[in-house]
Parts: C-alpha cells; sequence; structure tokens
C-alpha cells in the first residue's frame, strides 16, 4: 500500500474520484486539514477523514479561475487600465492637481 500524501499547505491533491484540492489551513490543536477546492468550495477534515480519503498528490490546475466567478470576456475589462494615455509622466501630475 502506497504511503498517505502529508498535508502541505499550498499543496494539491487528488481525490480518488478525480477531484482536485489544494490544502489552505493545517490545525495541529484541533488536528484537522482545511482544504479548498478548485470551484472554491471550503471544508475543514478530521486528520482520520484525511487518512481515509485515499489521496494522491497532485499538480495545481493550469486554469486559475476555477474559484473566480469571471467569464473569459470579463478577464480583459478587469484588468488594469489607465483612464487616459500620457506620454509625459509630469503632465499626468498636473492633471491630478
Amino acid at each position: 500500500m502506497p504511503e498517505l500524501p502529508h498535508p502541505v499547505i499550498g499543496n494539491w491533491y487528488r481525490q480518488e474520484n478525480g477531484e482536485l484540492f489544494e490544502v489552505v489551513a493545517l490545525d495541529a490543536d484541533d488536528a484537522t486539514v482545511e482544504i479548498q477546492y478548485f470551484d472554491g468550495t471550503i471544508e475543514e477534515l478530521d486528520v482520520e477523514t484525511w487518512e481515509q480519503m485515499g489521496l494522491e498528490e497532485a499538480e495545481p490546475p493550469e486554469d486559475w479561475s476555477g474559484s473566480v466567478d469571471v467569464d473569459d470576456d470579463e478577464i480583459e475589462e478587469l484588468q488594469d487600465k489607465p483612464e487616459e494615455e500620457f506620454s509625459d509622466p509630469l503632465e499626468y501630475l498636473d492633471r491630478q492637481g
């Protein structure tokens, strides 16, 4: 039987059903592991549940937008864009006054 991976904050894991999640917090006092699924759902597990999940370490998903409720069309709109274009930084400062 393969050795179970230890929970490490920031590492990604795959369940037997293929579902991916990231460990986001550990609480040694309560013996719990807090995980966040790709869709943003957060769940707290006790250590016994962790050990029974049949996990394997996994690479983080390439598509970072799983837990972000943003359509592809909206991504460009959300990027920082200057309201006006200035070729001279001093001109920009003059207009701020």
